[in-house]
């Protein structure tokens, strides 16, 4: 996969998806999730995670403190020297990584602490959930991170 080329793709189609989305927000269909989940299944038929990575390489998730514990208990560090170590407040309040890409992250893009990774790891990149609606503004923003979003919203907008 050619990930600048699908997020330039995404980046020109940005347009046409806030478009998609508004007419979303006036008239949402009642089975919108489950259109969601059909593309979101589908395309990860498609596409492998590990050939791209590029959410991992960058973009944060938002730790929250059980995410916390649980990485640091996995690491064998104290929840306060994760933090110090891997962490820092964002302009909202959040816990993010210091850094981009990951430092979990290993070169054959597999997660070193693939068990214990945060909640929003473990959901990313959010296109398999109840109430689509509510995050559709997420949504657009990660088609812009990553390659698969973009094409369930592009099966979306055309289907």
């Amino acid at each position: 996969m050619d990930i600048p080329k699908a997020i330039a793709r995404a980046e020109r189609e940005q347009a046409d998806n806030k478009k998609f989305f508004r007419q979303l927000r006036t008239r949402p269909p009642r089975d919108l999730d489950e259109q969601f989940q059909t593309q979101h299944d589908a395309v990860f038929r498609e596409i492998d995670c590990l050939d791209c990575a590029n959410c991992c390489k960058t973009t944060s998730p938002i730790f929250r403190d059980v995410d916390i514990d649980r990485l640091a208990k996995h690491l064998g560090i104290r929840p306060a020297e994760l933090v110090t170590r891997y962490l820092r407040l964002d302009e909202e309040g959040d816990y993010v990584l210091r850094t981009a890409p990951c430092p979990f992250l290993g070169a054959d893009n597999y997660c070193s602490v693939y068990t214990a990774r945060p909640r929003a790891c473990r959901e990313y990149p959010h296109t398999d959930r109840k109430n689509m609606l509510q995050i559709l503004p997420l949504t657009l923003r990660n088609t812009l991170v990553c390659p698969a979003v973009g094409e369930v919203v592009r099966r979306l907008r055309e289907g």
